[in-house]
């Protein structure tokens, strides 16, 4: 083995000398016909430049992830570069007295042994020499000579324990000590081990040569680290000082670390060793090395791998090692979202807290939308995992049940319930095919079959909407009425009422990722479901099959197979809450958004007068808002008990809500929007899997959210706030 490496190290010198000696005849060539006038300067030195630079060779400078920030600029995820100056083993070992011995034992065992002993003296001295280099300039880094030449014996002995146990295990160990570990050899002391070797093969330089043929593993062509560089100017040295070393290579031990742990995690996303990434597969300089990392589907991390990753830079040299070209390190771009960390943050601890929420172990799905802007601020998905621990623990977690990997807020889709009512309204009044102050009868009987029953008299059968209030559409909307909205739904015609939930939102993928912000690959948006708004899944968007008639009385009622996320539900309500202007949510920012707080305030006054404008007539609107009110504020609204002492009034919000509630399967909802008196708005939607009653199971979540929104000062503002937003808009 050794012959053969001293063989290859002078066949590579040869080859050197080579091709050097040719270079210097072809120059020398050149230069002569030159000379001679039978070429041009210009031709001949373009020549010998070519030549340089073909027989030169080149490196790849390391770059850094990108960050991923929230829309206050706090870090979300981040490398965090510790460079490291790393030595092969296969270097570093000729300065354990063990692995030298055993080189001149097998050199003593060739057939031309003297021959053999003397060019593996050289190559032992050689190499010696090279170390001493190497830990003279490791000095410079602040470093003492002893304290380098311990870490090379540290790394040395590491890996001879390591050859010294497997020449062991190959080499017949006492079958008692197997049967005592029951065969478990990784748990087998390597003391015991060493004696028994030691014992079996009492020579000394036997054993040296048997631990010396275990020479096929990875740690043996592995680097490791010698010392940590810790500055741009310990880098930059030791590229300069390292250049021409064989054996040592400068390497970043680049480490994503994720400030808040668990927050935001299904958005976020993380990263992990790549995995046949393609998406560089034509550049050499951003393609993947062996052990880099990318982002894993489906979150932030993977949709924006392509501004994140950066670029490589490269050094090229000339045979001469004279610098040729240089092209510069491309650090990764920082990705900013929407989202506010510790709004989201406080929400999840929030929802997980059972001492303060009853449905803590639910899997449950927040979302919070700054209405005028369409920015999401805060998209919670329960449970959540951490993720500086998820590729540790991923088995674990993608087998639980409650799939923690999902992001429930935009990647699960579940029957929308009685939230979709004021969308069902909308459709109808706008129609024509019932007026604001029409009655739709709810006495306390039974549903007549194909149709929904009413869920007052299913609680309490001796009672039905007619007894409370005349069922009308605002009173429909407070009181969550089924039947008024299923007679409705049954109507409108399936088309119509098909295009109103498509316009809202529902039914299609609505949270985008910007070309210019996250780069130009396709298919690199959040995984999202789309929803259903027809009796059956359509192969497309073109193709969406129309309603059938019971189908169309059970969707009035957000039942049958209506489909929605709690994100589409927060961004229709979001819709109603600017006066029927539909807007797509944001989740990424870009380089203008980052103004100050007094700017992004003003801007929302813009904002509330962008959008799509559904044409939703005032008067409809206004019927809509009252019932949504009346529902938290009116005594029998189906969430008052739940806002009637929230205190919201006396902090100057007014909530418009809907609460709602599934069967097969369960689920409690809540919907709807805050705003303030100078306008600034939020929508919200809250489901809770398993719920029974959105009143009970959902509003709660939702009045609490509504009141960290208050206090992160996205709606509620003291009265000195509100003078400055009115100088702002004069």
């Amino acid at each position: 083995m050794v012959r053969g490496d001293i063989r290859n190290t002078m066949y590579d010198k040869r080859v050197k000398i080579f091709v050097i000696l040719s270079a210097a005849l072809l120059l020398a060539c050149l230069l002569r016909l030159a000379q001679m006038q039978l070429l041009s300067d210009s031709f001949y030195r373009d020549k010998i430049a070519k030549l340089k630079l073909q027989k030169g060779f080149s490196r790849q400078l390391k770059t850094i992830r990108g960050k991923i920030l929230d829309r206050k600029g706090k870090i979300l995820a981040a490398d965090e570069p510790q460079f490291q100056l790393h030595i092969d083993y296969r270097l570093s070992s000729f300065m354990d007295e063990r692995v030298r011995r055993a080189k001149l034992l097998k050199a003593a065992e060739q057939h031309n042994a003297e021959l053999a002993l003397t060019e593996a003296q050289r190559e032992v001295e050689t190499r010696i020499e090279d170390l001493q280099q190497i830990i003279d300039k490791c000095t410079y880094f602040g470093l003492e000579r002893a304290d380098v030449g311990d870490k090379i014996k540290n790394i040395n002995g590491k890996i001879w324990n390591l050859r010294t146990f497997l020449a062991w295990v190959r080499n017949d160990p006492d079958p008692s000590i197997l049967e005592k570990y029951n065969h478990r050899i990784n748990s087998i002391p390597l003391s015991e081990a060493i004696a028994d070797f030691e014992k079996k093969f009492p020579d000394r330089d036997h054993r040296l040569l048997l631990v010396s043929k275990v020479d096929n593993i990875a740690d043996v062509d592995k680097s490791w680290p010698l010392l940590e560089l810790k500055t741009d100017d310990d880098i930059f040295t030791a590229q300069l000082e390292f250049l021409d070393v064989n054996g040592v290579q400068i390497l970043p031990k680049a480490q994503r670390f994720y400030q808040y742990g668990s927050a935001a995690a299904q958005t976020i996303g993380w990263v992990g060793p790549e995995h046949g990434e393609k998406l560089f597969a034509d550049d050499k300089l951003a393609g993947y090395l062996e052990g880099e990392i990318s982002g894993r589907r489906p979150g932030v991390e993977y949709v924006c791998e392509a501004v994140l990753r950066g670029r490589r830079g490269e050094l090229v040299y000339d045979i001469d090692r004279r610098l040729i070209s240089r092209t510069r390190t491309r650090f990764g771009k920082d990705v900013s979202l929407t989202l506010d960390i510790e709004l989201q943050k406080r929400i999840e601890e929030y929802l997980a807290d059972c001492d303060l929420n009853a449905n803590c172990k639910a899997p449950t799905a927040v979302v919070v939308i700054d209405v005028a802007t369409g920015d999401v601020l805060a998209l919670v998905s329960m449970p959540v995992f951490d993720l500086n621990r998820i590729r540790y623990d991923y088995n674990d977690i993608e087998r639980d049940p409650n799939e923690p990997l999902r992001n429930r807020a935009v990647n699960k889709q579940y029957p929308p319930g009685s939230v979709v009512k004021p969308l069902i309204l909308i459709a109808g009044l706008e129609s024509g095919k019932i007026t604001p102050d029409e009655i739709i009868s709810c006495p306390a009987r039974k549903a007549p079959k194909g149709w929904p029953s009413c869920w007052l008299y299913n609680r309490y059968p001796w009672i039905g909407h007619d007894d409370k209030w005349p069922n009308n559409a605002r009173n429909a909307v407070k009181g969550s009425c089924n039947i008024y909205f299923s007679r409705l739904a049954d109507r409108i015609d399936s088309s119509v009422l098909q295009q109103w939930l498509f316009n809202f939102g529902y039914g299609r993928k609505i949270l985008s990722a910007p070309a210019d912000i996250c780069g130009t690959e396709i298919d690199r948006n959040l995984r999202q479901a789309f929803g259903i708004i027809s009796s059956s899944v359509p192969k497309s968007t073109e193709q969406l099959p129309l309603l059938e008639r019971v189908e169309r009385r059970y969707f009035g009622i957000g039942q049958g197979n209506l489909r929605a996320t709690p994100l589409q539900v927060a961004n229709a309500m979001a819709a109603i809450a600017r006066g029927g202007l539909y807007k797509t949510p944001r989740l990424f920012m870009d380089d203008e958004d980052r103004e100050s707080s007094r700017e992004h305030r003003a801007s929302n006054i813009e904002h509330l007068t962008s959008g799509i404008d559904l044409n939703i007539s005032p008067q409809t609107l206004d019927i809509v808002r009252d019932g949504m009110s009346a529902v938290v504020t009116e005594f029998g609204g189906t969430a008052y008990n739940e806002f009637a002492h929230a205190g919201f009034a006396e902090q100057g919000i007014e909530v418009y809500g809907k609460t709602g509630s599934t069967e097969k399967p369960d689920n409690a909802w809540f919907a709807g929007f805050a705003e303030d008196s100078t306008g600034r708005t939020i929508s919200i939607a809250v489901v809770v899997e398993g719920g029974q009653h959105g009143s009970s199971d959902a509003a709660p979540l939702a009045r609490d959210v509504i009141q960290f929104c208050i206090e992160a000062e996205y709606i509620g503002q003291a009265p000195d706030k509100m003078e400055q937003e009115l100088d702002i808009t004069q």
